[in-house]
């Protein structure tokens, strides 16, 4: 059974009809071609998948289509204003936190969460916000020395 959706995506108004078993990354990649939000595990547990939910980080291939009747979805797409990258897209690019570039749209919605919610991170916060999140490239480091460079420390 198929059922009508309508939803914010990065800024844009959108009623799509889904099916009952269909993931927010579905939706996503099948009804509205946004493919950035990339699908590692399907399981939940490497967090390729994180785009916002009404400003907080969930994984895009554990919630259903349906919960997000309503809601405000911003994905890695998203973030970028004015042809202007979000600061932590341009802080990931300028420190080489990138690696080969699968997990980095779920490790920048990450951050952006926690950023959002803690501008001011430590050290080991921004490891315990990101520890959701795997990098087969083990590029961790760079990736919390970005973060930590968007909160202006070192």
């Amino acid at each position: 059974m198929n059922q009508e959706i309508s939803l914010v995506v990065n800024g844009t108004s959108h009623t799509v009809r889904v099916g009952d078993h269909w993931t927010l990354l579905d939706l996503l990649h099948d009804a509205l071609d946004l493919k950035g939000t990339k699908d590692g595990c399907g399981e939940g547990v490497c967090g390729a998948c994180t785009v916002l939910v009404n400003g907080r980080a969930v994984r895009a291939c554990l919630t259903l289509a349906a919960y997000v009747q309503g809601a405000e979805v911003v994905t890695i797409e998203g973030l970028a204003r004015d042809d202007e990258l979000d600061p932590v897209q341009r802080t990931f690019l300028e420190l080489g936190a990138v690696q080969c570039g699968y997990c980095t749209p779920g490790m920048i919605m990450m951050s952006k969460a926690l950023l959002d919610e803690n501008p001011n991170p430590t050290r080991d916060e921004v490891r315990e916000a990101l520890a959701g999140n795997l990098c087969r490239c083990s590029g961790y480091t760079k990736i919390i020395d970005a973060v930590m460079a968007v909160r202006g420390a070192d």
